[in-house]
């Protein structure tokens, strides 16, 4: 059980598997006000950058679950690093499927909603691991601007345009399902730039290694491909942000 090998590459110089800067991490850790002794578990965490700099930086402990053994290799040399090893835990499985031993007080999904086949669904699947009064973080696409037609849609990996809500659709979505948004921290132009434009460079970085690897003509065509895609739509037209969330 693990990511195929193709996300690893794209992702190899990534702390954050998401278009958050560290900035507008350690932005989302304030205004959720964390305290010492704050529990989180962190369904897809990755690399565990937000596990390990919250722990460092509030009094944090926490859970990770991912199912790349690449990203927690790297999540718990990031802790070790950080010298909370002692206050965080990352757990090989399928986020999907895990449910904390003891309720959280923060239970998050950062991006990866596909987990609970979307936002709905992953709002089910981190209350089976949040304690009662406690917070929901969940990271989600929202269209920013209308998608002037399916080639604009396709050109920001998605389907159809009701792959994903507005961002007042989100705010709908949350409030039928019975729950107060209390905070939010959005990514900007900027922020998506160094998650997507960092990709493009791990990827040639990669291709001059390898030239001849399975995967070499594969991400030749995604390296001629993405930047279009991405300056031409997504950039204009897809955000993403974390919202914080409680039970009314």
């Amino acid at each position: 059980m693990d990511l195929p090998r193709s996300f690893t590459i794209r992702e190899s110089s990534h702390r954050i598997i998401n278009p958050l800067t560290p900035e507008k991490l350690a932005t989302l850790g304030a205004a959720i006000r964390l305290r010492p002794g704050v529990s989180v578990v962190d369904l897809c965490c990755g690399k565990g950058e937000m596990l390990a700099t919250w722990a460092r930086d509030h009094g944090v402990t926490g859970t990770g679950v991912d199912i790349s053994t690449v990203f927690l290799s790297a999540a718990r040399e990031r802790v070790a690093e950080l010298g909370v090893a002692d206050r965080v835990t990352f757990v090989h499985g399928d986020a999907s499927t895990y449910v904390a031993a003891q309720p959280a007080d923060v239970a998050a999904c950062i991006g990866a909603t596909w987990i609970g086949q979307g936002t709905a669904g992953t709002v089910t699947l981190l209350e089976r691991s949040v304690r009662p009064g406690g917070m929901l973080l969940v990271g989600e696409c929202f269209w920013r601007a209308e998608p002037p037609g399916q080639e604009a849609i396709e050109g920001c990996h998605a389907r159809s345009r009701d792959d994903f809500e507005t961002l007042p659709g989100l705010v709908r979505l949350f409030d039928g399902l019975g729950y107060d948004l209390v905070e939010m921290v959005l990514a900007d132009e900027d922020s998506w730039d160094r998650y997507v434009a960092a990709q493009w460079m791990n990827v040639r970085t990669w291709l001059d290694a390898h030239p001849d690897d399975e995967l070499a003509p594969e991400f030749r065509a995604e390296l001629s491909r993405e930047p279009l895609l991405y300056t031409a739509y997504q950039r204009r037209l897809l955000g993403w942000g974390v919202f914080a969330l409680k039970r009314r």
